[in-house]
């Protein structure tokens, strides 16, 4: 076999397998968003595209001109993330939010639900020292909220990852389900 037949034999087994992988991707969503409907899962979301990582030592909650933003592709991303979940069958949600403003702003673009605040999804970065009792904090009140309306947390990377030990994406949700003992179990992610 010649080189160049093998590289076209590869960039078309590359792209069969990257149309399988997007589709399976897409089929997973509708069913993921089911799951989300049963009452007994939670979907965390990593907020949208804000470039850049921290905040300014500056930041204060409620003012964003001293945060880390959503970048234009970021705004685009969260409406088209809503779009998805829409298309999917969630035309309506619970969505409770870090109270810094590419938090709030990623999850008022999805256009499923009014929009709470809840200082337990707050930065972890931003509370050193005080980390394992915020996620003790989250953990508890996961546990006790009633998921029969789909809940959406969006939320910080290291706060998804302090809870459930997975890091997501910007703009990625990760569904988990919520067990008797309240442990959470992922079951799935849907990509951005």
């Amino acid at each position: 076999m010649t080189t160049q037949l093998f590289r076209k034999i590869f960039r078309i087994g590359f792209f069969l397998s990257a149309l399988v992988f997007s589709a399976s991707v897409l089929a997973d969503t509708p069913e993921l968003i089911r799951a989300l409907q049963s009452g007994e899962h939670i979907a965390l979301m990593r907020h949208s595209i804000a470039p850049g990582t921290g905040d300014p030592s500056n930041m204060r909650i409620g003012d964003c001109s001293t945060q880390r933003n959503l970048s234009d592709g970021g705004r685009v991303q969260a409406g088209e993330i809503g779009q998805t979940l829409r298309a999917s069958g969630l035309t309506e949600a619970r969505l409770v939010s870090s109270q810094w403003c590419r938090c709030l702003e990623t999850a008022r673009l999805l256009s499923i639900g009014e929009v709470e605040e809840l200082a337990f999804l707050n930065s972890l970065i931003a509370y050193r020292g005080q980390n394992a009792e915020m996620t003790a904090g989250l953990r508890h009140w996961v546990s006790e909220q009633d998921l029969s309306t789909p809940t959406i947390l969006v939320t910080h990377s290291v706060n998804i990852g302090a809870l459930i030990g997975s890091y997501p994406r910007e703009g990625e949700i990760i569904l988990a389900r919520r067990t008797e003992s309240s442990d959470l179990i992922i079951v799935g992610s849907i990509q951005p």
